[in-house]
């Protein structure tokens, strides 16, 4: 890249032509400002020293030759060293643009010294004294070296203090036209051509190095904006993901909810039929939603992991039981190879990562089988899961694990899932330091490797087993009373209002805080009391359930337990939902699942039968 060049010199010839590239015009004034300030920084010091050379010389040449004239050239060099160190000079706070004005008016200044000096040579060489015009030689020339070292980032400056100088100095030894002098104007000659070429490829260097420097610098600075702008469009992503599934999740709430009204009331009519299979189609749906909530609460944070010694054997036949029927659906042997191995995991967090690695090795294996085994390493254990499908490209390898990336599904196949499972188990191994490798052939299959920590065998009731219900942490509730539910969803309260008189469950539904005062301040509210708080999380006004729903129970001093329902999956709600320990429920909730929650924080407030669902809490 080119130098830049300060317009200081009458003589632009003077600088080589450089095989860089020019330089964009703010990046030079910025690299020219370096070098003023560079040189301004000796300024002080310069001044003092070349002054107090002449003045060293002056003081010599008058005590061997005292002529009123030395003095006057003494007299006339220390007032202009002292006019030039009282003057005004370049300082850091002045602005960028008047930069080239302070180089040339630098230029100007030694050039200036310079021709000052060289009136030196004319009146104290002479062809009879070679002491003298030896101390003088020395003088001149170490006061050049001394220019290189300190004015070579400005190349007008270095020329304007080097040339008039030593120009004068050459002529006034070659004028004496004696052998010695010639000699010693020839070798000041060659010093002189010596000093301007290395002073010119030391102003090179440096100005490559800072036009570098602030290149690098300019480009850290796009980067980081583009890093800022890549984060707030993740962010922004982020928060429509959230609000979309949020907005997706309140009508699929109250589309499941009526659909199992609607399935209760035609269980005995011929469109039963038809009702079971839409609610096939709802509660597959909610399954993919659940599918994205569970990378939603892995990145929140949320998720911690009760590590526990987790019987692989227990764990193999509660998977077989899970995964046997699918694979006899599609033709396929599931092998689980018993081991007698213990680790130590969270159970329900492994059983999760395995049910997602089996899932996706049946899905893409059509001929052959599935196998699950264990083996012991050391004070590790391994647990591979083997297929003979399809196979995955090397290149393909490392995306497996992305959200949405599914091998040979470019159609988007519902029927292959939504290519999230492998990204959750990415996600958990992480959590619960479980390594997870994969190594496949394509067409000859793949394995999927997870390293655990080996665990000693536990007592009987330290096997897998499911997960313990948050409502089992409450005390039992009376069985008579009502349940309290404030969601500001008109279809999701009538949904719910119904769904629970057919199960013969008392309901009241109120849309904000204020109308659940209203409602549990009325005379007589305590003939029928609230047994139950079910609040969304999300309410209108920028209220949320779990505020409303504390202050309820501290308001009217209610022994009620308070569940929440949302939609929500904004990591940093999710988060808080946690922190606070109240059980949660995530839309949509299926009817079971719905039934369940309240069977088991109200013992007998349910009164018909009700298939088994899964609480999940946050």
């Amino acid at each position: 890249m080119k130098a830049p060049e300060p317009q200081t010199s009458p003589s632009p010839s003077r600088e080589p032509a450089s095989p860089h590239p020019a330089v964009p015009g703010d990046l030079a004034l910025r690299v020219l400002r370096e070098h003023v300030a560079s040189v301004y920084a000796a300024y002080n010091a310069s001044i003092v020293v070349h002054f107090g050379l002449g003045a060293a010389l002056g003081v010599t040449m008058y005590l061997q030759h005292p002529r009123w004239w030395i003095l006057a050239w003494m007299a006339a060099h220390l007032s202009l060293g002292l006019a030039l160190y009282l003057m005004p000079r370049w300082h850091a706070g002045l602005p960028l643009d008047a930069t080239p004005l302070w180089a040339r008016r630098h230029a100007r200044t030694v050039t200036l010294v310079s021709m000052a000096t060289a009136t030196a040579p004319w009146f104290f060489i002479s062809p009879h004294d070679l002491a003298t015009t030896s101390v003088l030689t020395v003088v001149v020339i170490g006061s050049c070296a001394r220019a290189m070292q300190l004015l070579w980032p400005l190349k007008p400056a270095l020329y304007g203090y080097t040339l008039p100088m030593m120009l004068s100095l050459i002529a006034a030894l070659a004028w004496q036209g004696d052998g010695m002098h010639l000699f010693l104007a020839v070798f000041s000659l060659g010093y002189l051509l010596f000093t301007l070429r290395v002073g010119g490829q030391q102003h090179r260097l440096l100005t490559d190095s800072l036009v570098l420097r602030f290149e690098n610098e300019a480009l850290a600075a796009q980067l980081g904006v583009q890093i800022a702008a890549a984060e707030r469009a993740s962010a922004e992503k982020t928060r429509f993901l959230a609000t979309a599934s949020h907005d997706l999740r309140q009508p699929l709430h109250a589309i499941a909810l009526f659909g199992a009204a609607l399935e209760n009331e035609l269980r005995e009519h011929h469109g039963s039929r038809n009702a079971r299979r839409l609610m096939r189609a709802v509660n597959a749906l909610g399954d993919s939603l659940d599918t994205m909530l569970d990378v939603s609460r892995l990145d929140a944070g949320v998720v911690t992991p009760r590590l526990a010694a987790v019987s692989l054997d227990a764990l193999f036949r509660a998977l077989n039981h899970t995964f046997a029927a699918q694979a006899e659906q599609r033709d396929l042997q599931l092998r689980m190879r018993a081991s007698g191995l213990w680790v130590r995991s969270d159970p329900q967090l492994l059983h999760r990562m395995l049910s997602n690695l089996i899932d996706n090795a049946l899905k893409y294996t059509a001929e052959g089988g599935v196998a699950v085994r264990a083996r012991s390493r050391s004070d590790a254990v391994w647990i591979e899961v083997r297929d003979t499908g399809i196979g995955i490209a090397p290149e393909q390898q490392a995306r497996v694990f992305e959200e949405y990336y599914q091998v040979r599904n470019p159609g988007r196949d519902r029927a292959q899932g939504l290519g999230i499972g492998l990204s959750v188990v990415e996600r958990l191994s992480r959590l619960l330091d479980h390594p997870v490798q994969v190594n496949s052939r394509v067409g000859r299959g793949t394995r999927f490797r997870l390293q655990l920590p080996a665990a000693e065998a536990a007592a009987a009731d330290a096997v897998f087993a499911p997960p313990e219900s948050p409502a089992s942490h409450h005390a039992p509730a009376p069985a008579h009373g009502r349940v309290l539910l404030i969601d500001d969803e008109a279809e999701i309260r009538e949904a719910m209002r119904g769904l629970l008189h057919a199960h013969g469950i008392g309901i009241e539904t109120v849309a904000s805080e204020a109308e659940a005062i209203e409602t549990l301040g009325r005379p007589g509210a305590q003939e029928h009391p609230v047994v139950l708080l079910l609040c969304d999380y999300r309410l209108s006004n920028g209220d949320n359930g779990l505020d409303v729903g504390l202050r309820l129970q501290r308001r009217f001093g209610l022994d009620a337990p308070l569940v929440l329902i949302t939609g929500e999956t904004a990591p940093e709600r999710l988060q808080r939902v946690r922190a606070s320990g109240v059980p949660v429920l995530f839309k949509p909730v299926s009817a079971a699942t719905l039934l369940r929650t309240l069977g088991d924080f109200v013992p007998g407030l349910v009164r018909e039968p009700h298939a088994p669902g899964t609480l999940q809490a946050a």
